[in-house]
């Protein structure tokens, strides 16, 4: 985490989910975030951080980052990313290919043998 002041930078208030691990640890557990910056972002989730703790945040479309705990209110919290995301991709929409249904709509188990038999209407 560096020592300048980022919190000048834009940033969105917004409703999407991000899975936080702590570095030294596996095991994922899921936040709101609350707005997100390219530099850090606010979250709110029944974790048990502290302020310096170095962490892991999967958000959607971007590559995992690190980050360090700035600060720790109640059930929310501030991360410092250690390097600069693209904000504008994560609030983007999943990209889906054209061929392949959506996760609700695909065929799974026994169903499954039947392929893509289905007609359209």
């Amino acid at each position: 985490m560096s020592s300048i002041d980022t919190r000048h930078l834009n940033r969105d208030s917004l409703f999407l989910t991000a899975e936080i691990r702590l570095d030294s640890a596996n095991e994922l557990s899921r936040v709101k975030v609350r707005n997100l910056s390219d530099g850090g972002m606010m979250a709110e989730g029944l974790l048990m951080l502290s302020r310096g703790d170095r962490v892991v945040v999967e958000l959607r479309n971007i590559r995992p980052v690190r980050g360090t705990v700035a600060w720790v209110q109640g059930n929310r919290m501030g991360i410092a990313f250690e390097e600069d995301i693209d904000s504008k991709a994560a609030r983007a929409q999943p990209v889906q290919s054209e061929s392949e249904a959506p996760r609700y709509a695909r065929l799974v188990g026994k169903f499954a043998q039947y392929g893509n038999g289905l007609r359209k209407i």
